[in-house]
């Protein structure tokens, strides 16, 4: 499985990613140790239908607390969120929790561009400048995470 540790924001959308490859295929004989230990989990905390199991909640959590330190210490951070902010509001708005983070958004934003490509539907050059903005946020992050966890 991948750590956190590697980078934090690849985790979470790779806990997301096989979250919703469970739900829609089946468990069979071939699958790997690491999926049935996943699906082991979302059975367990009743996320089989919907959810997001703890391991990416918390991981989430560490990113959310990071972002709100940042955005008071690092200057060029907080611009680069707040270049952001009209389309993450954007996003938030469509969304059934318009509420959540902003750190949320950016992965949910990567991942729905990610479930886009793998349609083969085209991105808007405005949508992919969105999301080297969010990814470039979220790498910042996640750089900044690794730092923290070796400390």
């Amino acid at each position: 499985m991948r750590s956190k540790k590697d980078n934090i924001a690849e985790y979470i959308l790779y806990l997301w990613q096989m979250e919703d490859y469970l739900r829609a295929f089946p468990q069979n004989a071939e699958a790997t140790p690491e999926l049935h230990e996943l699906n082991e989990m979302m059975h367990r905390e009743g996320i089989v239908e919907s959810g997001h199991l703890a391991l990416a909640n918390n991981a989430l959590t560490e990113l959310i607390d990071l972002h709100a330190t940042l955005l008071y210490e690092d200057a060029m951070y907080r611009a680069a969120i707040i270049r952001l902010q009209p389309s993450l509001n954007l996003l938030k708005a469509k969304t059934d929790r318009p509420t959540m983070s902003d750190i949320e958004a950016c992965l949910l934003l990567l991942y729905q561009i990610m479930l886009l490509r793998l349609q083969k539907k085209e991105i808007t050059r405005e949508t992919a400048s969105v999301q080297q903005q969010a990814t470039q946020v979220l790498q910042y992050l996640s750089k900044l995470y690794i730092v923290n966890c070796t400390l």
